[in-house]
């Protein structure tokens, strides 16, 4: 009898899915509970209370609906089951990209970055795998079994079409079920959609397709601001800037003028690996040399800044001072014609400098072959100037020490004085590196980013080592400022707790606030010859380094658009803003609203006087914010006319075949030519670099793990 009833349920189901009624209510069951299962398993969405329950279970219907939806307005059945199956993959396929990026960024995917993707895609390689993981499998699971039920015909085809008006009817359901879903949201968070300063709001009240959705508008009415900016626009950032500027110290104005310029980015370095031991092993030992030399400044309360662009705004703002996006890449997004007045333009205006990029990644990576040159850099020497194959190269590009060694035969060549910025990529998440590059013992916790963090940090050391070597025979140490800094955080959020023993903290104790304070990176001013370096207690960030080194070279930037201040000026401004909004100062942080103490790490509760201090605090790191996104947004740099500074024509660069080019300008300039190469009577000296890298001694093949492209050489 129960079996009789079990199978009389299972065929009552099965004639109901065989409807095209059936069949739409079956795929938005799915839908929905596989959006519920991200909300828990993978987004921290920081639900709680019965009331954001509830709307975070009703939220993914009426999006779900009204999307599928679309297709019982068609009528032939060759049509309508397709058509739905196609929107639920692309609904899925959202929902799953997501999951992805949030496991990385702790944010959702805006349509800023969804048009960018393929200028950072190219690039990528083993960091998205590492970011998948073993229950994916659910987010693709009903599709697959939905499509193997119809094949095996236990759900038919139903060839009768669904009446207009049921249509309609589900149309209008779904709207009306998203207004009362709106007015909930409201209810809990007033002005949700007017107070956009965290995505996860939007997210967790409306669900993932209002999010996207609503970006979508959002970013069409950026465009169209964009398009209609006037130069009057222009006159707040204006005022701001010349207010907040620090004047130079003149103790150190001027004080590495007319040196070479070493800009060297390591990547995803944070502060905390500095003297830090594993297992008995130093992880860094030479780059501790340098932190604790007498020849280096070297700054112990630096933050990094980054938005979702993390490296390509971590570049942004070392080479303009000015902030990244509050969504997507600035990079990517605004890259191919914005207005900048960065370091490499200002440097050759001001000190006939010559500027490059060596990078073991493809060109169009971050879409850094067109924003260099708008930022007027003359030369790029990325991925396909070097040999990376076989295992030569990582995910991210070619393996450090292979870098640092292989650029040598193009910045012999580099006329003097010359900007030269060297971009790392072994030290990246997922921190994979070959077994016989690295003997460095790691950590044994339950996390394999944290434990391989380490080893990597340690071969990034390494590779800088050797490169200091170099430059100590080739006579260029002595000629140079080196400037050493971390661009972004390693080890996500989600994952901190994990590495929280490791650094001596109490993970069941972790919380916001130990985040905010592991956004230190290094920050390091390496001036060989100089005697009076010491460990700097100053708090500052990534935005204030472009003024920080024009002053060290003696250049004035009094007329520059720029919101970071002077490292060294008594005038400095010590409030540091995070791109969320969030900031720090000498003696309090401020995550989300809520504000610690610095010395205690406990909540304050203030007092009136104190509760006006902060909004004044905040105030300003939201205008500072505000202001930069407006300037570049809007590209209102185009109408500034920098009476100390000429506009960049990005046509006057081309990054194919860049060795003749500096052979040409070494033959062109004859016993003028200041390259290193010249100045040792025309005798390369690559021979003085010396590495320990394995892969020197392995064969080229024609096999890689990236792939390699450049732009220019098509041109």
């Amino acid at each position: 009898m129960k079996e009789h009833s079990f199978l009389k349920i299972i065929n009552l189901i099965r004639n109901k899915i065989s409807s095209r009624m059936g069949f739409f209510w079956l795929l938005v069951f799915l839908f929905w509970a596989k959006t519920i299962y991200a909300y828990f398993t993978d987004f921290q969405l920081g639900i709680s209370g019965t009331f954001e329950y509830f709307i975070a279970f009703l939220n993914p219907i009426a999006s779900t609906m009204l999307i599928l939806g679309i297709a019982l307005y068609i009528k032939p059945s060759r049509l309508f089951y397709p058509i739905i199956i196609i929107l639920d993959i692309l609904n899925t396929v959202l929902l799953y990209l997501n999951v992805i990026y949030f496991r990385e960024f702790t944010d959702f995917m805006t349509i800023s970055t969804m048009t960018g993707y393929s200028k950072v895609n190219q690039g990528l390689g083993g960091s998205s795998l590492a970011l998948t993981s073993g229950h994916d499998v659910f987010y693709w699971l009903d599709i697959v079994l939905v499509l193997l039920l119809m094949v095996c015909r236990v759900i038919k085809i139903d060839h009768h079409p669904v009446r207009p008006r049921m249509g309609f009817a589900m149309t209008s359901l779904s709207i009306l079920l998203f207004i009362f879903n709106l007015s909930l949201g409201e209810m809990d968070r007033p002005q949700l959609l007017t107070r956009t300063f965290d995505r996860t709001y939007i997210v967790k009240y409306l669900g993932l397709d209002a999010f996207t959705a609503y970006d979508g508008v959002k970013s069409q009415h950026n465009e169209d601001m964009r398009a209609m900016a006037t130069k009057s626009q222009l006159n707040n950032v204006l005022k701001f800037t010349k207010k907040h500027y620090a004047k130079p110290n003149v103790q150190y104005y001027g004080k590495a003028k007319g040196k070479n310029v070493f800009i060297i980015h390591l990547e995803s370095f944070q502060q905390f690996l500095i003297d830090m031991k594993i297992n008995n092993q130093t992880v860094t030992p030479f780059l501790n040399h340098i932190y604790h030399s007498k020849s280096t400044y070297s700054f112990k309360n630096f933050f990094h800044q980054v938005g979702q662009g993390k490296t390509s705004d971590a570049e942004n703002m070392l080479e303009t001072s000015t902030y990244g996006l509050p969504q997507g890449s600035l990079f990517a997004q605004l890259g191919n014609d914005n207005t900048f007045q960065a370091a490499p333009a200002i440097l050759k205006q001001h000190g006939n400098y010559n500027s490059a990029v060596f990078h073991g990644n493809v060109a169009s990576f971050w879409n850094r072959n067109n924003t260099y040159k708008n930022m007027g850099y003359q030369y790029f020497f990325d991925a396909s100037y070097y040999d990376i194959s076989g295992d030569k190269s990582l995910g991210y590009g070619l393996k450090d020490k292979l870098l640092f060694n292989d650029s040598i035969k193009y910045l012999q060549h580099l006329q003097q004085p010359f900007y030269a910025k060297y971009i790392t990529v072994t030290n990246h998440l997922p921190y994979d590196l070959d077994a016989e590059d690295s003997n460095f013992k790691t950590p044994n916790t339950d996390d394999d980013t944290v434990n391989n963090y380490f080893r990597t940090a340690n071969y990034l050391d390494q590779s800088v080592h050797e490169f200091y070597n170099y430059l100590q025979k080739a006579g260029l140490l002595k000629k140079s400022i080196i400037i050493l800094y971390g661009d972004h955080y390693g080890i996500p959020n989600s994952e901190n707790q994990n590495l929280a023993k490791l650094i001596g903290k109490n993970p069941s104790t972790w919380n916001d606030f130990d985040n905010a304070q592991l956004q230190r990176v290094p920050f390091m001013i390496d001036m060989p010859g100089n005697k009076k370096g010491h460990i700097v207690n100053t708090y500052g960030g990534e935005i204030d380094v472009l003024p920080t080194l024009l002053h060290l070279l003696g250049i004035n930037t009094r007329s520059d658009i720029q919101f970071g201040t002077d490292l060294f000026s008594k005038q400095h401004d010590q409030l540091v803003a995070f791109r969320n909004r969030d900031w720090v100062s000498p003696s309090y942080t401020s995550i989300g609203g809520t504000v610690y103490s610095n010395k205690t790490g406990q909540i304050i509760h203030p007092n009136p006087q104190l509760t006006r201090r902060f909004a004044l605090m905040q105030a300003r790191v939201n205008r500072e914010l505000s202001l930069s996104d407006e300037l570049n947004e809007r590209n209102l740099l185009r109408f500034y006319k920098n009476k100390t500074f000429t506009d960049v024509n990005p046509n006057d660069y081309n990054y194919a075949n860049e060795l003749q080019q500096e052979l040409k300008t070494e033959n062109k300039l004859k016993q003028h030519s200041t390259s290193l190469y010249s100045e040792n009577h025309d005798r390369s000296e690559t021979n003085l670099y010396k590495t320990n890298a394995p892969e020197l001694k392995h064969k080229s093949t024609d096999s890689n793990r990236l792939k390699i492209t450049n732009p220019d050489s098509n041109n």
